[in-house]
């Protein structure tokens, strides 16, 4: 029955135009050692990744890729600025990153500066001063479980207790 069913589609691929058939495999595009090209999930990781935690392969593929997509390379340093900026430190540098992002024809990039611009005083001074909030989100995410797991059990007066014990 597969074959059948094999041969008929077989059949249906000869009598198409030769300009609407797919091509069987493209050329361009970098390949990896099993002559498949990388899923956007791999792609999206070395992005992401620190450029020196890539093994050479996977530095190769990502500079093939940004050879011949001129958006992925552009998305790449973006992200690169943006995470140097972010470890570093570097609040500073956050206005000349969102105008350097809406240079370029990213949308989803586009959404993020807007997002980011919105709340730019906030977010240069968490990414430039040293004081740090965590600890306090710290205890306010532990009393949010607490009151989450008591939902309907009990009253307020025990979950007082067990937010104070805890």
């Amino acid at each position: 029955m597969a074959a059948v069913g094999g041969d008929r589609a077989a059949r249906l691929q000869g009598q198409l135009p030769a300009r609407s058939r797919l091509p069987a495999r493209q050329a361009h595009l970098p390949t990896t050692g099993d002559h498949r090209p990388p899923s956007p999930r791999a792609v999206a990781g070395w992005i992401l990744r620190h450029p020196d935690t890539l093994t050479t392969s996977e530095q190769l593929e990502l500079k093939a890729i940004r050879t011949h997509c001129p958006e992925l390379d552009a998305l790449t340093r973006h992200v690169r600025s943006f995470a140097a900026m972010l470890t570093g430190r570097q609040g500073e540098h956050l206005p000349d990153w969102l105008d350097a992002v809406r240079q370029d024809d990213l949308p989803s990039l586009h959404t993020l500066a807007a997002g980011i611009d919105r709340d730019r005083d906030a977010v240069v001074a968490g990414r430039t001063l040293p004081w740090s909030s965590g600890a306090v989100e710290g205890h306010v995410n532990r009393i949010k479980t607490l009151k989450r797991q008591m939902f309907g059990r009990a009253g307020f007066a025990l979950l007082r207790k067990r937010v104070l014990l805890s």
